[in-house]
Formats: C-alpha cells, structure tokens, sequence
C-alpha cells in the first residue's frame, strides 16, 4: 500500500474507508467477516508481535490497553468498509490500516486463489473537524447497511458497531464514549440513528466530503 504524504495527527478523529478493485466483493462469507474483525483488532494493539497469520494466542497475551488508533466506529459491508479512528500514536492510523489491508488481502487471495490487489489503492481519509460531524459520521457509518438495502433492520445486521452502541451484543471493540456520553442513553443514540429527516440534511455534507467514492 502506497505512503501518505500527509501524516494524520494524533489525538484527532478520521473518517477511513476503502472498496474492493473494481468494486468487487471483500467479504463472501461469514467467516470472512470474522476474520477481518479479529485482524483488526489485533494490529489495533501496539505490543511487538509477529503477523496475524503466525499469531498463537496461547503463547502471547496482548496489551489491550496499549493502542495505536482507537476505534470509535465501523461498519464492513460485502465491498467495502469504513471506520471512525482516533490516532494515539504517531503514523498510528496508517500503520493499522496497512497492517490490516496487507493481512486480509493475503487472507483472500489464499482461500480464493486469486492473485493481485484486493482494495482499490491507497485508503481514503477524511479529518473530522467538529464535534457535530463526528456524531453524525457515526450515524452515516451505522446506517450504511440500512441505505445499501443490505438489511431491514440494523438490529440484525452482525458487522457493524451499532449493535454494540445499543447494547445488543457483548462485545467492546469501540471506545464509544465520546458518542454516547453526549446521549441521554443508547436508545436515544439509537433513536437519532434512525432519524431520517434530520440525517438527510447532514448527509449531502458527508458525501461532498467523500468527493468521487461511490459505494
């Protein structure tokens, strides 16, 4: 994956997303899904450690509480992915996302027998300026399976962080307090989630952000 000329600041919040070339398929199956969603997780961790692939669980306990980016939001859909990061180490957001992009593509293209790159060039970025753009990006990240006609009800859909938001599954993979603690609680983040009008005014916003990626 390419450098970026442009290094990310740390203690500041981005919007990161990515497609497959050519926009074609990520993710085929479920175990696809599981397998991006525990590499992720694991170059999340700034702990010396060898490849996701070579890891042993059994062998190596991994600092949790030692972090280079923390995940604030995400959602994976069957051609593409997006997350909320904030960087807390230097070159932290590249480094994760490179790490993460090289191991899955490998991942890929040894289980399908493909061969060539898997994501369509370097990731896409955008700085989160203000605290009203963050809150609504998490909503315009956890309504993506909803918009894309992938679900009827993001209740149900696995591969995203609005369930965990809403406390509907055990999981903690998102340092969600600086969205929910401006919430009465998760049924009104869900509420807002879910509040079309309002959402329909702050989305021409997001998407002249994203300039020329089409989902």
């Amino acid at each position: 994956m390419p450098s970026r000329s442009i290094p990310f600041a740390n203690g500041e919040y981005y919007h990161v997303f990515n497609r497959g070339v050519a926009k074609i398929p990520i993710f085929n199956q479920i175990r696809d899904y599981k397998r991006f969603v525990k590499t992720m997780l694991y170059y999340q961790i700034d702990d010396p450690k060898p490849k996701f692939s070579q890891f042993k669980p059994e062998k190596t306990i991994l600092n949790t509480d030692k972090k280079i980016v923390d995940i604030i939001s995400y959602c994976l859909m069957p051609n593409h992915f997006h997350f909320l990061l904030k960087q807390n180490r230097e070159n932290g957001i590249t480094e994760f996302v490179s790490k993460l992009s090289n191991s899955y593509t490998k991942y890929f293209n040894t289980k399908y027998r493909r061969v060539g790159p898997l994501l369509q060039g370097e990731f896409k970025s955008v700085h989160v300026e203000t605290n009203e753009q963050l809150i609504h990006l998490t909503r315009y990240i956890h309504l993506n399976p909803l918009v894309g006609f992938k679900t009827k009800n993001l209740d149900t859909y696995l591969w995203s962080s609005c369930c965990e938001y809403v406390n509907l599954t055990k999981s903690d993979i998102c340092s969600k307090e600086i969205i929910l603690g401006q919430f009465k609680s998760s049924d009104d983040y869900k509420q807002f989630v879910l509040d079309q009008e309002d959402y329909g005014k702050k989305l021409e916003i997001i998407k002249h952000q994203l300039l020329d990626f089409e989902e």
